[in-house]
């Protein structure tokens, strides 16, 4: 009759058939078929003791623990990737305001963005390029406190003429005695589509491209 050592544990035995079956996973079953094959072919001159036994068996329940909350982290990701892809839909078709300097205008009404102002500075504006890098006109925002500095285009340039629809260059600055410094620009986009997977959603905006949603400051209509 074939024995087992009292000193080899089952859990012993457990790693050694889970390294000769690499592509199979051993799990609870498997576990306790071969603590039940211990019991059954221990030397009977030296039996496996209460400790011994009781120890195996907690090693059985911190297995069984283990499978338990790999189904529920798996689970929990299932909820978020379907949570993830809820919020996705509700977000097609909105605008959202977005660090950048570039947006997709149209001209027919007004623009309305903000400027980051760190310190306060006693002269803010904001140039504005057409998609060929030229200067179409100026808004000039005078003394402005620190904060977000709103600003509006009415979609024409320094002359008075409409410009037509198109992506638009907005540059923030401000002046500090002798010093000119950029500001961030914060700018509306419409959201055409959005990408799951991955660590975060990430959004395609018109005309900007992909954006995560983290960097998303506001989420409007």
């Amino acid at each position: 009759m074939s024995t087992v050592s009292g000193t080899s544990s089952v859990l012993d035995q457990y790693e050694m058939k889970q390294n000769t079956r690499q592509n199979k996973d051993l799990g609870k079953n498997e576990f306790l078929n071969l603590l039940v094959a211990q019991l059954n072919n221990q030397n009977p001159l030296e039996p496996q003791g209460n400790g011994e036994f009781i120890a195996q068996l907690a090693q059985f329940s911190s297995l069984e623990g283990i499978e338990k909350l790999n189904k529920s982290m798996e689970s929990m990701l299932s909820s978020y990737q379907s949570s993830q892809a809820l919020q996705a839909s509700s977000l097609v078709g909105r605008k959202v305001i977005v660090p950048t300097e570039r947006a997709v205008v149209d001209t027919s009404e007004s623009f309305k963005a903000s400027a980051v102002l760190p310190v306060s500075s006693g002269n803010v504006y904001v140039n504005v390029y057409d998609s060929a890098g030229s200067v179409v006109t100026r808004i000039n925002l005078g003394e402005q406190a620190a904060g977000n500095v709103s600003f509006i285009w009415d979609g024409k340039d320094s002359s008075g003429n409409l410009m037509p629809p198109g992506t638009y260059k907005f540059e923030a600055q401000a002046t500090y005695g002798t010093e000119t410094k950029a500001l961030y620009t914060l700018l509306p986009a419409n959201v055409d589509s959005v990408t799951l997977g991955g660590s975060e959603l990430m959004l395609n905006l018109a005309g900007l491209g992909s954006v995560p949603l983290s960097q998303v400051q506001v989420i409007g209509q």
